[in-house]
C-alpha cells in the first residue's frame, strides 16, 4: 500500500560488492563478499525515467524498467509504502557479468540500498538488514550471493519455510585474518540458468554425506582453521557436473588444487575463487591462468552495502 510520494530532487548513492557463492560444498548457502564494487547513484523526478550504465555490461544491460536496479527500487518502495514519479539512475559497473560473481545479487542490493537512502531523507523507515536479505534473495531464489552483499564478509544463508514466499536468512562469519582471496575472471560468460539444469534432479546418499561433512569443514576452516581449506572445499554435488560447460575453468581448477590452492568455481562460473595462507599464488598457476585467458587478480574480503543520502556521486 502506498503511503507517501517521494518528492523531486531528492538524491542518495550506494555502493555494492561483488561475490562468490558455494565455495566448493556450501552449494546456495556459503557467501564471500569481494572487495570489487559497483556504484549506483538515483535523483528524484516528477516523472519518466533515465537509466545510464558505464562499465561492465554497459551495452548488454536494458535501459529501461527492466533494469534490475530500477526493478529492485520499485520492489524496496513498494516495501515501504512510497513510490517516486520519476528516476535518474546512474550505474557505474565493476563487477563482471555472467561469471559467477553476483553481479545481479549487487544490482538489486543496490537498488534497495538506493531506497534506504532516499526514504532516510523523508523521515520514512528504513528497510532493515533483515528485509534487505529477504527482498533481495526474492529476484533469485537463494539468498547466499545477495546475503553477502548486504553483510559483506563471509556469510552462511538458508531458506525457511515453502510455498510462494520462503523466509531468507543470514548470519555473518568472522574470515579468519590469514586467508588471502584471489579471484581468476575469464573472458568467457556463462549463465546459471544454463549451468543449474545439468545438475542431477537427484544425489547418493555418499555424495549427500560427503558435501555435509565438507560444508561443515568449511565454516571451521574459514574461520578458525585456513589449514583446512583444500579438504573443505572438496565438492561432490555441482562442480563435477558443470564442468563440462566450462572446461577451461575445470582445468584451471584442477591445476590449482594440484599446487595445494583450494580453488573452487565462484557460483556458478566461470570465473575462480581461491582461498590460501600463502600472500601469493604459486608462479606456474599464475602464468596458467595469463596464458589462458584469465585475469589473476588479489582481493580482499568485501564490505557490507553501504548508502548515502544527498547529491549523487557519480559524474
Amino acid at each position: 500500500m502506498v503511503t507517501q510520494s517521494l518528492p523531486a530532487g531528492l538524491a542518495a548513492s550506494a555502493v555494492v560488492a561483488a561475490s562468490s557463492a558455494n565455495l566448493g560444498p556450501g552449494f546456495d548457502s556459503i557467501g564471500l563478499a569481494l572487495s570489487l564494487y559497483d556504484e549506483i547513484a538515483v535523483e528524484t523526478t516528477d516523472s519518466g525515467l533515465t537509466v545510464m550504465v558505464e562499465g561492465e555490461g554497459a551495452d548488454q544491460v536494458p535501459l529501461g524498467p527492466e533494469h534490475l536496479v530500477v526493478r529492485a527500487i520499485r520492489h524496496g518502495l513498494r516495501a515501504v509504502g512510497a513510490q517516486a514519479g520519476g528516476l535518474v539512475v546512474r550505474c557505474r559497473n565493476a563487477i563482471p557479468h555472467s561469471r559467477g560473481l553476483g553481479s545481479s545479487a549487487a544490482a538489486v542490493v543496490g537498488g534497495l540500498a538506493i531506497v534506504n537512502g532516499l526514504v532516510e531523507q523523508v523521515d520514512s523507515k528504513p528497510l532493515s538488514e533483515a528485509q534487505l536479505i529477504q527482498l533481495s534473495s526474492e529476484f533469485e531464489g537463494h539468498p547466499d550471493n545477495a546475503a553477502a552483499a548486504v553483510l559483506g564478509g563471509a556469510v552462511v544463508s538458508w531458506i525457511d519455510g515453502t510455498g510462494d514466499r520462503p523466509d531468507y536468512a543470514a548470519v555473518p562469519l568472522r574470515l579468519h585474518p590469514d586467508i588471502h582471496l584471489f579471484s581468476a575472471i575469464p573472458e568467457e560468460q556463462s549463465s546459471t540458468a544454463e549451468t543449474r539444469v545439468l545438475l542431477p534432479a537427484q544425489v547418493s546418499h555418499d555424495e549427500a554425506r560427503f558435501n555435509i561433512s565438507r560444508v561443515a569443514l568449511l565454516v571451521v576452516a574459514l574461520t578458525q582453521r585456513p589449514d583446512l581449506l583444500m579438504p573443505a572445499t572438496e565438492d561432490a554435488l555441482h562442480q563435477p557436473q558443470r564442468a563440462p560447460a566450462m572446461p577451461a575453468s575445470a582445468e584451471y581448477l584442477r591445476l590449482l588444487r594440484r599446487h595445494n590452492v583450494a580453488a573452487t568455481i565462484s557460483g556458478a562460473g566461470p570465473a575462480l575463487i581461491t582461498m590460501t595462507t600463502e600472500p601469493e599464488l604459486p608462479s606456474e598457476a599464475v602464468e596458467y591462468g595469463a596464458a589462458h585467458g584469465f585475469t589473476v587478480t588479489a582481493m580482499t574480503a568485501g564490505d557490507r552495502v553501504r548508502w548515502s543520502e544527498g547529491v549523487a556521486t557519480i559524474d
